[in-house]
């Protein structure tokens, strides 16, 4: 356990910054699962679900949660389906 003020002051500062980057990971994931069930289910909003789910993965990379390849790579991936 931090001892020093600033210690743990730290600690809560990482503690939430940690709940941030947990959460901005989980609304990607969650863009390109809706995008994907929605190509599965053939259904009438695909495109736009592609924007979001690509909006989104670029947001996780600005950000630092993903690296530039796992982006294009999924970003890759999801054009395909788009295409099929």
């Amino acid at each position: 356990m931090p001892v020093t003020k600033s210690a743990i002051a730290r600690v809560k500062t990482n503690e939430i910054a940690q709940a941030r980057r947990v959460a901005q990971l989980s609304e990607e994931r969650t863009a390109v699962k809706k995008f994907e069930k929605a190509v599965t289910a053939g259904a009438d909003n695909v495109e736009e679900l592609y924007r979001s789910a690509s909006a989104a993965i670029d947001h996780a990379y600005s950000k630092g949660l993903i690296k530039k390849n796992k982006a294009s790579r999924d970003k890759s991936r999801l054009a395909a389906r788009l295409a099929k």
